[in-house]
């Protein structure tokens, strides 16, 4: 095991090493939280790819192979159709706005005073989507090193804390795009074709498995659609996938490299669900789905392969992480905790007031990556929690992001009660039908919609002045002569 251990730690030193560099090159806000919004199309693929294929699409991704074969892929697989989707209709008008958070997109739509709620909706999502990477330190660490809980999550969280608050979205882009090699490389091009030999081959897993192995829809329909509800409108609407958004370098960069981003996540989905396939030929009484990943790759690839391929997990935890802690410390910082104590000041844009900002958003990251690694600690139950996260997020952001987008007539009393009404709900509805249950983001979603669609008009259209200016940043106009210390308004 020598050798793969010097593989891991090799890996996280790298990870290291470039929060240092990109600390240097971190010197304004839009450096520090989106990159300067000058990613060209092959970084920007790259890490767009990283963040959000994360542990739960590798490990959980064969994890589901495992339990149902083929069909298994689905949950990647909406979550690369979100990525498409937001690409090909959505990413070129987000990458105009020359925000920072979805909470300014809104208030810039509906003419400020809701993005204090939405914020801290968005907030709980990235917060929770946070600790549920970071707890699966435990499980590669624990393969790895038989390693306490506790002391991986530790480990593995102080990494990724350290490297995303010495240089921000830089430090990030730049781990993300050496995750997306590692993770290439290890499952794809090595763990995939490894796995489907030692099992004998197509024939053999066919052979040995039952039929429904190999049905497209086996995991059943209804969880098709929830996956879709879920995860592909999630995509849509995540701070964390809109953070990636801003830092391209142009609307072309957004479309155009999403649209690789999210047909390589297809592709993963596909590789991850006959990974865990060929792990249930090999080994068919494992005592859980999500054992496979860890158990195949211990048993039966050779060392250094071992190490590059658990190195690629490891990756795949940290870009998601990573990428999570930064957009909940964004949400913290410029939708709740500024708004709370007053709107921040315009200072011109001076040196002094940049290095307040990156100081100021460095030590939210901090704080944020210190609560998340405490709650990851405590908490047990992963699933539950991703599952309050995503359905927290659908039922109360969807509808007036996307109306506000689609929908002129959307007004800023409809979008509060559209988040308010679809948060509350869907809550509620978890309480009473269990918190894995379909129907609360269903009904909860519904909800909103109601809400949004029946309040806005029974109250006063959304003044003109504000959507000529919402016309204006979507067309790419009007937000050139803004610096990195002025705040975003709905009459800018």
């Amino acid at each position: 095991m020598a050798v793969d251990y010097t593989v891991i730690v090799v890996y996280l030193a790298g990870m290291l090493a470039m929060g240092w560099w990109g600390m240097r090159r971190a010197k304004s806000k839009s450096e520090f939280l989106v990159a300067g919004r000058r990613l060209g199309p092959m970084m920007y693929s790259g890490t767009m790819a990283a963040i959000v294929l994360g542990g739960a699409s590798t490990i959980g991704g064969v994890g589901l192979g495992y339990q149902y074969g083929l069909s298994g892929a689905w949950m990647v697989f909406t979550i690369g159709l979100g990525l498409l989707a937001l690409s090909v209709f959505f990413s070129a008008r987000i990458a105009r706005l020359k925000v920072y958070t979805v909470s300014e997109m809104l208030d810039l739509r509906y003419g400020g005073r809701s993005g204090l709620i939405s914020g801290i909706v968005m907030w709980a999502y990235t917060l929770m989507l946070a600790v549920t990477s970071t707890i699966a330190y435990a499980t590669i660490f624990d393969v790895l090193f038989d390693m306490n809980r506790t002391i991986a999550i530790i480990l593995g969280g102080s990494i990724v804390v350290a490297y995303s608050t010495l240089g921000g979205m830089w430090s990030i882009t730049l781990t993300d795009m050496v995750q997306f090699v590692v993770k290439t490389i290890g499952v794809l091009l090595l763990l995939l074709p490894i796995a489907v030999i030692k099992a004998g081959g197509f024939s053999e897993m066919k052979a040995k498995l039952p039929t429904e192995y190999f049905d497209p829809l086996g995991i059943g329909g209804e969880t098709i659609f929830t996956y879709v509800l879920i995860y592909t409108f999630g995509m849509l609407i995540g701070q964390d996938i809109w953070q990636r958004v801003f830092t391209a370098r142009s609307d072309k960069v957004a479309r155009v490299g999403g649209t690789v981003a999210g047909t390589y996540c297809l592709v993963y989905a596909v590789a991850g669900a006959v990974i865990g396939t060929a792990a249930k030929v090999m080994y068919p009484k494992l005592p859980s789905a999500d054992a496979a990943f860890a158990t195949i790759v211990k048993d039966e690839l050779p060392i250094g392969v071992r190490g590059l391929v658990l190195a690629a997990a490891l990756a795949a935890v940290m870009s998601t992480s990573s990428g999570a802690l930064i957009a909940c410390a964004t949400v913290a910082n410029n939708d709740i905790w500024s708004r709370l104590r007053g709107a921040i000041k315009p200072s011109g844009g001076d040196k002094d007031a940049a290095h307040d900002e990156v100081k100021g958003n460095r030590l939210f990251i901090l704080i944020m990556g210190v609560a998340v690694i405490c709650i990851a600690i405590a908490l047990n139950n992963v699933v539950e929690a991703l599952t309050v996260a995503y359905n927290l997020l659908v039922a109360g952001l969807l509808v007036p992001i996307l109306g506000g987008l689609l929908w002129k007539r959307g007004t800023v009393t409809g979008a509060l009660a559209a988040v308010s009404v679809g948060g509350l709900s869907v809550i509620g509805l978890m309480w009473g039908y269990g918190i894995l249950a379909n129907e609360p983001v269903y009904y909860g979603l519904l909800l909103s919609l109601a809400a949004y669609v029946i309040v806005s008009l029974a109250t006063k259209p959304t003044d003109a002045a504000v959507l000529a200016a919402w016309r204006e940043r979507l067309a790419g106009r009007g937000a050139e002569a803004q610096t990195d210390a002025e705040p975003v308004t709905a009459t800018q």
